[in-house]
């Protein structure tokens, strides 16, 4: 194995994890936004939105927490060269996949959200909570984090 001290990581694996951590960091406001949300920030959604919203368990909301802040604190863990990161990206995809497969089965978001937001966004927050995963476990496999 090589040692991750003296093994340089290529400048598209920096570039790549910074903006995961960007990526993530939204989340971590949407989240934010959800939970805290206000009359004033509720204003531009409509009562069906507000009433889906606040129809969400509470075990959905926590699973939202974790995808988020799992997968910020995985992106920070890779620009730190830590291989925790795996982890912490692989909670936050299983945690993305409960609260979708939530979303898909339990709701009808994609009748209230319209099509982009209520179908076509958890597709994309899948499929890059998965290359994440995959990212990370190429790094560590290539030693670029232990």
């Amino acid at each position: 194995m090589t040692d991750v001290a003296t093994t340089k990581n290529p400048t598209w694996y920096w570039v790549v994890a910074a903006i995961a951590l960007i990526w993530n960091l939204l989340g971590v406001m949407a989240y934010l936004g959800s939970v805290y949300a206000t009359a004033e920030s509720t204003a531009s959604m409509t009562p069906e939105q507000i009433a889906l919203m606040e129809a969400t368990p509470g075990w959905v909301t926590g699973a939202f927490a974790i995808a988020v802040f799992g997968g910020a604190l995985g992106c920070v863990l890779l620009l730190l060269r830590k291989k925790l990161a795996v982890i912490f990206l692989g909670a936050s995809l299983g945690a993305v996949l409960v609260q979708n497969f939530y979303a898909f089965t339990q709701t009808n978001a994609a009748e209230v959200y319209g099509t982009f937001q209520g179908v076509i966004m958890p597709f994309v927050v899948i499929g890059i909570a998965v290359l994440l995963v995959l990212f990370a476990r190429n790094a560590r496999a290539k030693g670029w984090i232990s």
